[in-house]
């Protein structure tokens, strides 16, 4: 079960399934696709894929078969009609949506005979089979690892355990830091703006900054574990000070002000708790529960 040629269907044909077609038919796999669009086919084929005319088509050509689709229900539209196909299928789906839907669909899969394997993917298309790649896996551990050398093709398995949720909520929160990272960098940058300063004038101290906060996890990390946050000088009620400082600035500027006023609520929820004295850290303790 882990020779790495192994054949495998991909179904699902954005840039992202595109990308994992690409990487299975360089590592000499024997490969299956399907896609609603039929055409989206056409250039993989011309480099080796084999196009199934029909989802039982698809399915029949693999045990493994890879979804790269919108979201889960995009799964359900496409497998329901599949019936007695599925059975003896293990259905890795690297599509996203959230952790109680992905817990639902490994109950239905089961209920046709397929396995489900749940995954995120954590780089972009073009990054897909390349050494930075990694990707998110959860699901049976003996299912997975009878696949995992095909697996590894995409990028490093990264096996997170039996529970089908754990690789969405992995993935949704890297996806966490990286979207809301992304837009506190264009806030930023809108800010200065308003003074006429091009973003590339303040680049260089945003890197620096976004470089810098590295340096801050591994404590942070610590203090949530422990449930215990010492203060420092960087403590709610200084950190507050500055949160409102940004949302009079932006305000002042005429920034929108919906993403720093949702920081500063995390400090305000924190100072009426008593925890001003406290690291910034403690705002974990309001944000995971948030009533």
């Amino acid at each position: 079960m882990n020779d790495k040629r192994n054949p495998v269907t991909v179904v699902g044909l954005g840039p992202m399934g595109q990308a994992m077609v690409r990487a299975f038919l360089d590592n000499g796999h024997r490969t299956t696709v399907w896609n609603r669009t039929a055409h989206r086919a056409d250039e993989l084929v011309a480099k080796g894929a084999i196009r199934a005319a029909t989802m039982a088509e698809a399915l029949a050509a693999s045990q493994v078969v890879i979804l790269s689709l919108t979201d889960y229900q995009a799964m359900y539209d496409i497998l329901d009609a599949a019936g007695d196909a599925l059975a003896g299928r293990v259905i890795v789906n690297l599509s996203s949506d959230n952790p109680d839907k992905t817990r639902k669909a490994a109950t239905w899969l089961a209920n046709r005979g397929a396995s489900l394997i749940a995954g995120g993917v954590m780089v972009p298309a073009p990054l897909v089979g390349h050494e930075a790649a990694y990707v998110f896996y959860s699901g049976p551990r003996a299912v997975f690892e009878a696949h995992q050398a095909t697996l590894r093709i995409l990028g490093r398995t990264d096996y997170l355990g039996e529970d089908h949720g754990l690789s969405q909520l992995y993935y949704q929160a890297q996806l966490d830091i990286f979207l809301t990272s992304l837009s506190a960098f264009l806030h930023a940058v809108a800010l200065v703006g308003t003074a006429g300063v091009p973003a590339k004038s303040f680049l260089p101290y945003a890197v620096d900054n976004f470089n810098s906060i590295s340096s801050y996890l591994a404590e942070a990390s610590r203090h949530v574990d422990e449930g215990r946050h010492p203060g420092d000088l960087a403590n709610v009620a200084m950190m507050g000070a500055t949160a409102r400082h940004i949302v009079e600035a932006s305000a002042d500027a005429g920034v929108e002000i919906g993403l720093p006023s949702a920081v500063k609520a995390h400090y305000d929820r924190a100072m009426a708790a008593g925890r001003g004295n406290e690291s910034w850290t403690s705002l974990f303790e309001v944000i995971r529960r948030p009533s």
